[in-house]
This record gives C-alpha cells, sequence and structure tokens, in this order.
C-alpha cells in the first residue's frame, strides 16, 4: 500500500529520507570534521613545507603565528612556545624558509593549518638575504654610523676579551700580547656559536660595561669580540641583532675580531674597529714595548746633544 504522504515527500524532496539499510546515512557536521581531522592528521603526520614568511607575530604567551605562501597558495603556521624556544634564527617577514612539522585542522572555523616544529633557512640566498635585510635595518638605525666610533686607547692597562676559553683564540691573543704590551687580560667565557651563543656574547658585552671603577674587578680599557674563522653559519651568532645592539651600546671601545680575513659580520659594523684575525686584534689594542722603549733612548740621546750644543753655544757667548 502507497503513503500518499511519503510519496508527496520523494517527489518534491522536501524531506530527506531515511531508508532501512541505507548504505551513506547522514553524517553530523561534527562527525564529519573528525573524519576530516583524523585523515588528513594520518597522511600529513610530519611534512617539510618550503614558503615565503608573511605576518610574523610572536604573542605574549611565547607562540608563534605566521603563514607560508608562495606564487599560488598559503598556509597559516603556528610554531608553540616549547619549540620557539629552540629556533636557530629570528623569523621575518619575507625570508623564505623550510618548515618541518604536521598538519592539523580546526573544525570549529572549518580551517587546517601547520604546527611547525622546526624551521630552516632555505639555502645559502635565504641565509644571505636575512643577513642584508638586517643589515639595512640596523643601518637605518644608525648602528654603524662613522661618528659613533671612539678612538682605541693608546696603551690600555687592562683588555677584556670575549671568547671560548678553549682553542687558538684566546692563546693567540695572549701571545700576541705579552710579545708586544705585556697587560692584564679578563677573560669573559663564551660559547662562539650554537643555541644561546648570541645571548651569552650579548651578555658578555654588557657584563664588562656595568663593571664600575675601583671596585673589586678591574674595568677593562678595552674590549675584543673574538672567534676564529668558520662558515656563515658558523658565526652567525655575532649577526644576531641582540649581540650587534649590546656592540654599539658598549660604554667601553671595542674591537670585534670574528673569522678571518674576508670574513665579516655585523659585530664588525657595529664596533669602533674591525680587526682582520683575533691576531690582528691584539695588535691594534697595544703598541709595541721594545719599539717604544727605543724611541724613548732616541729621544733621550737627541735632548742629550741639544743640550750639549747649547751648552757650547753658551760658553762661547
Amino acid at each position: 500500500m502507497t503513503d500518499p504522504q511519503g510519496a508527496a515527500n520523494s517527489s518534491t524532496g522536501l524531506l530527506a529520507n531515511v531508508m532501512p539499510g541505507d548504505n551513506a546515512p547522514a553524517l553530523s557536521v561534527s562527525e564529519l570534521a573528525a573524519t576530516l581531522k583524523r585523515t588528513i592528521e594520518d597522511s600529513f603526520g610530519q611534512v617539510r613545507v618550503r614558503g615565503e614568511i608573511s605576518g610574523f607575530k610572536r604573542h605574549a604567551s611565547g607562540h608563534c603565528y605566521f603563514t607560508l605562501k608562495d606564487q599560488d597558495a598559503c598556509l597559516d603556521a603556528v610554531i608553540w612556545r616549547t619549540s620557539a624556544g629552540s629556533l636557530k634564527f629570528r623569523p621575518e617577514d619575507g625570508i623564505e624558509v623550510v618548515a618541518l612539522g604536521r598538519i592539523t585542522t580546526y573544525p570549529a572555523r572549518s580551517r587546517y593549518q601547520m604546527v611547525v616544529e622546526r624551521l630552516e633557512l632555505a639555502g645559502q640566498g635565504a641565509l644571505m638575504a636575512l643577513l642584508d635585510k638586517r643589515r639595512h635595518q640596523l643601518a637605518a638605525e644608525g648602528l654603524f654610523d662613522a661618528d659613533r666610533k671612539r678612538p682605541l686607547p693608546f696603551a690600555p692597562k687592562v683588555i677584556g676579551v670575549i671568547t671560548s676559553p678553549t682553542g687558538a683564540v684566546i692563546r693567540d691573543i695572549l701571545h700576541r700580547l705579552a710579545d708586544r704590551w705585556p697587560t692584564e687580560v679578563i677573560l669573559w667565557p663564551v660559547p662562539v656559536q650554537g643555541d644561546g651563543a648570541a645571548e651569552q656574547v650579548a651578555a658578555a658585552v654588557s657584563g664588562f660595561s656595568a663593571i664600575q671603577p675601583g671596585g673589586p674587578v678591574p674595568r677593562p680599557d678595552l674590549v675584543i669580540v673574538a672567534r676564529g674563522g668558520g662558515s656563515i653559519e658558523d658565526l652567525w651568532a655575532f649577526n644576531e641583532e641582540v649581540v650587534v645592539r649590546a656592540v654599539a651600546a658598549s660604554t667601553i671601545p671595542t674591537i670585534s675580531a670574528v673569522g678571518h680575513e674576508t670574513d665579516t659580520s655585523l659585530c664588525d659594523f657595529a664596533a669602533d674597529m674591525r680587526a682582520p684575525t683575533p691576531t690582528a686584534a691584539a695588535e691594534l689594542a697595544v703598541p709595541v714595548r721594545a719599539d717604544l722603549l727605543a724611541q724613548v733612548r732616541q729621544m733621550g740621546h737627541r735632548a742629550e746633544r741639544e743640550s750639549d750644543g747649547l751648552g757650547q753655544e753658551a760658553d762661547a757667548i
């Protein structure tokens, strides 16, 4: 027997038909969202995505929010506070990166995003682009201006050295200073690369400036910031903004001796003088004592000769 009301519903499509044994029952929105979430997170549990950072913001909570984009698409991304603390560099808009993480969804807004666990610069070109961008930004603030540079003291009594306590750098500096002009050296040991290196170098520069004259620790007349040569990645701590600002704000004249010969860091631009090597920094820091003694002796001999000459002229008169 046919139900007239059922026939009307079927013909007009006003009501959804629910038939016994139906293989495609209607899902609730929440059920579909949960299914999509499981499917996406299972399929993209670990992905590497290359793109340009846009709209980077670090929330007061420590979480970081930004967008990864290329010419055709964009992807919302987040770095939770626990991962943000281990980033090797400070993310900035316009920098191309490779992000490692997972894709997740936010059902309440029908959105998906990438939870980033690690962020890396997308090759040497991206690293150089970040360096150049940072250099222009800091230069625009006047941190590298020539009129900020101070003359170095002629013969400093105390020299502060910021570098690794092990390795050839500190030995070379001490050896050259001993040869030229023996002076008191205070070493502030720091790591010169790796996690936390930039913050410790900056703290050392500020720490020397904070020493008060006449205290238990002598205040340096000059500070040398040094490390040996290496790749741009090895030297990166000395390109970090925290180091550059600390060196520019130092109340003690500074020599930057980061790397060897052709190596250049932003720390070099901020310091009062750049040395091509750590050994050269020691040579710039002090005169040669033996040369000065020889000059003094020569001046003494000349004064004696002139005195004798004046005495003879006086006798003749």
